[in-house]
C-alpha cells in the first residue's frame, strides 16, 4: 500500500537551495524531494526549523562594517 508524506514546496534561488542542502546534510529528513534548481519539497514539520537555520546561517554571513558595530 502506497504511503504519502505530508510536505511544502519551496521556490528559492540556488543559493539558498544550497544553504537548505547543507541543513539537510547536519539534519536529515529536512528534504524529501530535491525538484529542480530552484524547487524543493519539505518535510512540513521542519519549516520552521529550517527557517531559523537559514536566518542564522545568513546573519553569520552578512558583513558588517566595523563603524556600525
Amino acid at each position: 500500500m502506497p504511503s504519502a508524506i505530508k510536505g511544502v514546496l519551496i521556490e528559492c534561488d540556488p543559493s539558498i537551495r544550497a544553504l537548505i542542502l547543507h541543513i539537510d546534510t547536519k539534519t536529515h529528513g529536512v528534504i524529501i524531494q530535491e525538484l529542480d534548481d530552484t524547487h524543493l519539497l519539505v518535510d512540513e514539520n521542519r519549516v520552521e526549523y529550517i527557517k531559523s537555520e537559514l536566518n542564522r546561517l545568513l546573519a553569520k554571513n552578512t558583513f558588517v562594517p566595523e563603524d556600525e558595530k
